[in-house]
């Protein structure tokens, strides 16, 4: 069983630990005077003593028996009392518990802790060491203090061995003298490990070592509070009430949604210990091997009374490296405290046998929506109930996202607002701005992120598209209502998200509907760059998908693929293993449509090379037809800014009759007649329009259609802007 070391066991330490090194005066006083009589005054009055080596000392060292020192004490009243002495430290009581230590052990750390407490001892050691230079204890002074006949002494020189408990956890460390090759045992000095002595000198902190990849903080908050299923509250407080008195478990959480750290500190909490959190993946590229850190890491958690929390463990595991894997595991079981392991994976196959594994899912709309109301609440930000619904449902994010997107959309209320007015709290706008900053990090390089500016006017379409397109919004605005209030969730195991396909030849207002949905929910748009998927080489374009959807599923964003019929397309007879290959791709595409659950968006020139099995997996197909004369009307009257100058004898209608074409090219139209316009700082008229026309119309390999003569090719002067 290990004990843990409280804090009250440090505020007894540092007195308690004077007391006993009275103890250790003691025995000093009693060798210094044996020394006296062997050494004389030389080693404080001679400043070359142990410098040079005399006839003397030769002659005198040969009279001594094997193993006997030069100068000895009767007995060892250290050695002899250390069961009273150490009564009177919780500390020493709780290492040699801890690290199965012996009285000789506890006694040898006294003798190692000395000058670090008092430098007098520095002076004393090296008179019984009969050398000026040697101011640290060696192995040989050890065993002279400690034992009264050669015989012991030999018998106790296993206690430095490095199977022995000191060396074997790494508590005491033999330092070999810089001037001595290959030193033999007993002229090695002894050192304590920096953080027994900060164990025992009751010093506050972390270990310098581990600072750079470990924080330790005391949690504070409860299990009850965190957004997870109360079944996994209830497994979590039976696994620690079982381990309140061995202190000995190894827990797993697969963190599916971002919840590892904050269920690792409630906890810690819950069985008041304090959380040390460690980096393993930094931590291993200083000690490859982990052995030193994993040691330090259950020593410093011992002494901190604190349960030890592993970052990102899946990253660390090697499928390859099974050696490696095996050691790790090796070494985490060796450590009988609290560990707690966190990774996004499942649990990686070395760790099965002795380790308890939990997922921990991303919280689901009711918690998100409590979690919302509640940081909300403690923000001083108060928002109607619909608009928490609406922030819960669009944006599946974890606790610390909602956390950073309120504190953001603080800082936004104060930006938008006069220096001089009164601080502003943050409108449903500025948060979900600030929910969409929190997400898509993972899509970045995978796809390109659209700015939506188009609203439902400036949509040209039929009736029967737009009410395809407003009843696509509003799924998405009441799925958190036929999905979990209406319990259809349970009834679907695939087909929870939204698809789209976009059908219509190109400039048919594909793009722009899919801009007017994101704006119209407020929600991110990415564009898939279709070159980043398709890859000649076998396996690689399911690679790509993989990436794409797995970082969309946590992106809360609308992805577009646009000209979707170069990847999405027919699937081919088979006829040689390409083909075979081929489908196989188009195959895992539909798996992984079935299994996202966002909206997407398919656009498409050519709805015939879509293949019959992929339109099935389509929830809604929107046709977007070539525009009518009274469709291309529209366009032609909203294409154009409020602002922009238009000469009054624009004919929109003669416009809309006599240029055949889809709104892309009216766009393109219009842009390039008000550049001509302003070039020439007159108002747009129609000779503007005719002559960018007539460079579309070229532009595409159509024929100048010869009525359009009625317009002269030169512009005249007009009128000014």
């Amino acid at each position: 069983m290990i004990t843990q070391f409280t804090p009250t066991t440090h505020s007894k330490g540092a007195t308690s630990l004077l007391t006993i090194i009275r103890s250790l005066d003691c025995l000093l006083q009693t060798a210094i005077a044996q020394a006296k009589v062997a050494h004389g005054t030389e080693p404080f009055t001679d400043p070359y003593r142990g410098l040079y080596v005399t006839q003397e000392q030769v002659a005198l060292s040969l009279a001594r028996e094997p193993g006997e020192p030069s100068w000895q004490v009767a007995d060892s009243n250290l050695l002899l009392e250390m069961d009273e002495v150490i009564q009177y430290s919780p500390v020493l009581t709780q290492l040699q518990a801890n690290y199965h230590l012996s009285n000789f052990d506890l006694a040898v750390i006294l003798i190692a802790i000395a000058p670090e407490l008092d430098l007098r001892y520095e002076r004393i050691y090296a008179y019984l060491q009969d050398d000026v230079t040697r101011k640290r204890p060696t192995v040989e002074l050890a065993l002279n203090l400690l034992c009264t006949k050669a015989e012991d002494k030999l018998h106790y020189r296993h206690r430095f061995t490095a199977d022995a408990p000191l060396m074997r956890h790494g508590l005491l460390h033999l330092i070999a003298d810089t001037h001595q090759i290959q030193p033999p045992l007993l002229a090695q000095y002894l050192r304590l490990d920096a953080q027994i002595i900060r164990l025992l000198t009751c010093t506050p902190g972390l270990d310098e070592r581990l600072q750079s990849f470990s924080t330790l903080m005391q949690p504070t908050v409860a299990l009850e509070e965190l957004p997870i299923h109360t079944d996994i509250q209830q497994t979590l407080k039976i696994l620690c009430d079982r381990n309140s008195i061995s202190h000995s478990l190894l827990l797993y959480l697969q963190d599916q949604g971002g919840l590892g750290s904050r269920v690792a500190a409630a906890i810690a909490h819950f069985m008041n210990r304090s959380l040390l959190t460690v980096d393993l993946k930094v931590a291993h590229q200083s000690d490859p091997n982990l052995e030193s850190t994993l040691r330090l890491l259950g020593r410093e958690a011992q002494s901190q009374n604190a349960i030890v929390y592993l970052l990102a463990i899946d990253e660390l595991f090697n499928p390859d490296s099974i050696a490696l894997n095996l050691r790790l595991m090796q070494l985490l079981q060796q450590y009988s405290g609290v560990t707690i392991l966190a990774g996004q994976s499942p649990l990686p196959p070395a760790l099965n046998a002795q380790t308890v594994a939990i997922t921990l899912p991303l919280p689901n709309f009711a918690q998100r929506q409590t979690y919302w109301q509640t940081r909300l609440n403690d923000s001083g930000i108060v928002m109607e109930p619909e608009a928490v619904n609406q922030l819960s449902d669009r944006f599946r994010l974890t606790p610390d996202q909602i956390d950073r997107a309120i504190t953001s959309a603080h800082k936004q209320a104060i930006y938008r607002i006069s220096p001089f007015s009164q601080p502003a709290s943050p409108n449903l706008s500025d948060l979900f701005v600030a929910a969409r900053e929190q997400s898509g990090q993972e899509l970045q390089g995978l796809a390109n992120k659209l700015n939506p500016h188009y609203t439902w006017s400036d949509l040209v379409l039929t009736e029967e598209a737009l009410e395809q397109l407003k009843e696509i919004c509003n799924q998405a605005k009441y799925r958190s209502v036929v999905l979990g209030q209406w319990g259809f969730e349970r009834k679907l195991s695939f087909g929870k998200g939204i698809s789209m396909l976009f059908c219509g030849p190109p400039g048919t207002g594909k793009t722009m509907a899919a801009e007017v949905i994101a704006t119209d929910l407020q929600l991110d748009l990415y564009r898939i760059d279709l070159s980043q998927i398709v890859s000649k080489y076998l396996g690689e374009t399911e690679k790509n998908l993989d990436r794409i959807f797995t970082a969309a599923d946590r992106a809360n964003a609308i992805l577009f693929f646009d000209e979707a019929d170069a990847l999405f397309g027919k699937r081919s007879e088979v006829k040689d293993a390409h083909d075979r290959y081929a489908n196989l791709e188009v195959g895992y595409l539909l798996q992984k449509m079935e299994e996202y659950t966002g909206i997407s968006v398919l656009a498409t020139n050519l709805r015939q090379n879509i293949d019959d099995a992929f339109l099935r997996r389509i929830q809604t197909i929107i046709e977007f037809p070539f525009p009518d004369e009274t469709s291309r009307y529209h366009l032609w009257r909203v294409v154009f800014p409020a602002e922009t100058p238009l000469d009054p004898s624009v004919d929109f209608e003669f416009l809309a009759r006599e240029i055949k074409l889809a709104g892309g090219n009216i766009k393109n139209i219009a842009l390039a007649a008000a550049f001509c316009a302003a070039s020439e700082g007159r108002t747009i008229s129609m000779p503007h329009l005719i002559k960018a026309a007539r460079r579309e119309y070229q532009k595409s390999g159509r024929n100048w259609e010869g009525h359009f003569s009625c317009y002269p090719s030169s512009i005249p002067p007009g009128r000014g802007i």
